[in-house]
């Protein structure tokens, strides 16, 4: 993420608003202060990379930006496992950059990076992320109630993982074949 993609951001956040709004997190009552720019977000993003907990991603479309894939909540230990959040464009939506970039990335965290596995937790009313996870083999895990606070209250969550060992060649080899 550079910080001359400011202008790219915020139009496409803009254009976007009715579209990611209704899966986009939001801060409860008291939860802090949610980063008011870009800058402030790429910011934070950057420092918490260089901490080791989150890897910000952009997905382009013929190097145009037209969404954002974060890696998040990467934790060591006996666990070695992190979260996956994305939002694609609109305009862009269908044209399988989203399971290609998730596909990418998890493969680069459950090889390079060394974790054991990815999840991935998605409204039970967003059929698109659905769609993301079913195309690529994740396994479903459970409902967690109450999950994420999204559109000013507490939402369920369906929470999917794919753990190192159900993608011996990669995830991406499997997307190649469906």
């Amino acid at each position: 993420m550079r910080r001359r993609d400011a202008r790219t951001w915020s139009r496409l956040r803009a254009d976007n608003a009715a579209w990611l709004g209704p899966w986009e997190a939001t801060l409860p009552r008291g939860g802090g202060q949610p980063a008011t720019s870009y800058v402030g977000m790429i910011g934070t993003l950057r420092r918490r990379a260089r901490m080791g907990q989150a890897m910000p991603f952009v997905l382009t479309w013929d190097d145009e930006m037209v969404g954002m894939l974060t890696v998040n909540g990467i934790t060591w230990g006996s666990a070695r496992w992190a979260a996956l959040g994305y939002w694609v464009a609109s305009s862009h939506a269908g044209r399988s950059i989203t399971p290609t970039a998730v596909a990418l990335v998890t493969d680069h965290l459950l090889t390079t990076v060394g974790l054991h596995r990815v999840e991935i937790s998605i409204r039970p009313e967003n059929a698109a992320s659905l769609r993301v996870v079913d195309k690529l083999g994740f396994t479903e895990i459970g409902l967690a109630k109450r999950y994420l606070h999204i559109a000013g209250d507490w939402r369920d969550h369906r929470v999917f993982q794919l753990l190192a060992e159900d993608v011996p060649g990669g995830l991406v080899a499997r997307l190649d074949r469906t």
